[in-house]
């Protein structure tokens, strides 16, 4: 992907994605924030007890070293690999898998062998959104280079955007399309749904030791990144919203960097544009690239991303359930034709403005949010009897013939309480911990 660029060739870029419906498959990716068992205190890069330890253990397992610098920074296996962010989260990106059944064994496969390693070395991953306990300044930066110029330039443009690098962690599900007019619908319906789902799993009160009044701080620190790269694309709801709208949308979004030599060559609040003219300052002249532009499509963040399937990243990190959870609720929302019709009838009507609105009320009061003439809550609760249906529907089978309906039990129960994980959380900080943030380190810790 060498040849300089035209409008075509990045709106071809995406078109690439569409797939027949027999190859729809879903990936699953999860972040943890870690911390040393003793201290509770993040865990450094570098060290006898570090997440560059933890790596080179677990590539003994099969799996192919990525570095950067001479640093270790990432592994590979397949279509998976595990790799770092910037205050040392460290996430999955699983393979794209045919079933939710797949899905968890990956899952559980990761998490079994992440234990082995952490217990011999003392480091446990917590299963929150948000760090509860250390400041910003306390958290040690990853030794990549992206990252060194988002740090310069994060604060720039928002007043959130370091938080969001070191302090938070999510859980994502990747799912396919069959054309453009099937992408757009379902990045519709997703977009609308989102708001929802950082409702249900919000997973975060907690910041520096004590509850903030918000239930997804996640979440909340999302809407102070930067507004020109995160959020909801208004362009989706245009009713010929499609490839060239995407690409569109992406030219205005400012640059970060590209890479020249193996190297990162800092150009934030550049304009694709004017690269696209050979006008960029740092390679005047220069024309970009295929590479180039896939680089730039990977440096936006809104809630629901397009690449060559469609990203859900609106939810707080969570254990083990709450991670297989969040891609069977999207696969039965979107996979069963009956159903993504049920589920387009849902929000057929819903609009732009008031789905923002809702994005920026749900980190504070999740599933109690109000929205026209009902409840987050109730929303939530229609919104899983149809991924229910769509995956009974769907009927994927495991040896011990259960389908992937199981797989929405958490988000249930939750439901039917009425409380998040966040609520349950605060409860029993004000009691049984007695004001206590340590007992948390226990509570959420992956096991």
């Amino acid at each position: 992907m060498n040849t300089p660029l035209t409008k075509e060739s990045m709106i071809h870029h995406f078109a690439r994605g569409c797939k027949p419906r027999s190859e729809w498959k879903v990936g699953t990716e999860h972040e943890k924030i870690g911390f040393c068992v003793d201290t509770l205190r993040p865990i450094p890069y570098d060290g006898k007890r570090s997440i560059r330890r933890l790596l080179e253990i677990r590539s003994k397992q099969g799996w192919e070293h990525i570095t950067e610098d001479g640093n270790l920074i990432a592994l590979r296996s397949g279509l998976a690999s595990i790799t770092l962010e910037p205050g040392g989260q460290l996430e999955l990106s699983g393979a794209p898998l045919a079933s939710i059944h797949e899905t968890c064994f990956e899952t559980t496969q990761h998490l079994r062998l992440l234990k082995e390693i952490t217990d011999k070395l003392g480091i446990g991953f917590l299963a929150m959104g948000f760090q509860p306990k250390w400041q910003r300044e306390d958290i040690p930066w990853m030794p990549k280079a992206r990252y060194a110029v988002m740090r310069q330039y994060m604060p720039k443009v928002g007043g959130k955007g370091l938080d969001m690098m070191l302090r938070t962690a999510t859980v994502q599900s990747n799912l396919d399309f069959e054309s453009e007019a099937d992408m757009a619908r379902k990045m519709r319906i997703s977009i609308c749904l989102q708001p929802l789902v950082t409702a249900l799993y919000a997973a975060s009160p907690f910041v520096e030791g004590k509850p903030t009044g918000l239930l997804s701080n996640r979440a909340a620190v999302w809407l102070d990144t930067d507004p020109n790269r995160t959020g909801i694309p208004a362009c989706v709801f245009e009713p010929d919203f499609g490839f060239e709208s995407w690409v569109d949308w992406l030219l205005d979004v400012p640059m970060y960097f590209v890479i020249r030599d193996g190297r990162y060559v800092d150009c934030t609040g550049e304009s694709f544009r004017d690269f696209l003219a050979g006008k960029l300052p740092q390679l005047p002249g220069e024309l970009p690239t295929g590479d180039d532009w896939d680089l730039h499509s990977s440096t936006v963040f809104p809630d629901v991303r397009l690449k060559q399937y469609l990203e859900m990243r609106g939810a707080d990190a969570g254990s083990w359930s709450w991670i297989c959870g969040l891609s069977a609720l999207w696969k039965g929302l979107l996979y069963d034709p009956a159903t993504e019709d049920r589920v387009w009838a849902m929000i057929a009507d819903w609009q732009y403005e008031e789905v923002e609105a809702l994005r920026q009320r749900v980190p504070e009061t999740a599933m109690a949010t109000p929205f026209r003439d009902t409840r987050v809550l109730e929303l939530c609760a229609q919104m899983l009897e149809l991924a229910y249906a769509g995956l009974d529907s769907l009927d994927i089978r495991d040896c011990q013939g259960e389908n992937e309906t199981k797989f929405l039990k958490p988000m249930m129960q939750a439901v039917e309480s009425g409380q998040t994980q966040a609520e349950q959380w605060l409860h029993a900080y004000h009691h049984e911990w007695e004001g206590r943030i340590e007992p948390v380190f226990i509570h959420a810790m992956h096991q």
